[in-house]
């Protein structure tokens, strides 16, 4: 008779480094539907991504408005400079997502928690940029390159967003 071998779980390794609130969420959004689907998930935040998971810095991430041509309302660059663009463009990208109903970043941020998501701060771009241990979210793990590619060696999909 033969035994029943368990099935490894799917795992996912994703990269953020961006800092600002448009590019908070994907990895939010991509790593809470995989671990909803049962795979195991890891966000490395290095570089401006770390801001996403600074206690002090996550409140305050913005939405550039300048040179960001992606942005869903046409604006013209030179608007961008004008006093009150980058609040403005905040705001829109909050209210698309309330109107979609989606979480805002620090509920994501719970929700991934919740979920088993490990939350990866780089302890390099920690040195780099003079963030202390303690400026990170309860329940983020300080991890080196060597820790992540040695995760991301065995997954099946890794993303950079």
């Amino acid at each position: 008779m033969m035994e029943k071998t368990e099935k490894r779980k799917k795992r996912l390794a994703i990269v953020a480094s961006k800092g600002t609130l448009d590019m908070a969420y994907p990895p939010f959004i991509l790593a809470t539907a995989a671990a909803a689907m049962g795979w195991e998930v890891a966000i490395f935040f290095t570089f401006y991504g770390l801001n996403i998971v600074n206690k002090k810095k996550s409140k305050k991430l913005k939405v550039a408005s300048l040179a960001n041509p992606a942005a869903p309302l046409p604006v013209p660059n030179i608007l961008g400079v004008l006093p009150g663009a980058t609040a403005a463009a905040t705001g829109v990208l909050k209210s698309m997502m309330k109107k979609q109903n989606l979480p805002s970043l620090p509920e994501f941020i719970q929700m991934a928690k919740d979920m088993g998501v490990r939350l990866l701060g780089c302890s390099t771009t920690m040195g780099v940029m003079a963030v202390p241990e303690e400026n990170l979210m309860e329940g983020v793990e300080c991890a080196g390159a060597a820790s992540f590619l040695e995760y991301a060696s065995e997954a099946d999909v890794t993303l950079f967003v």
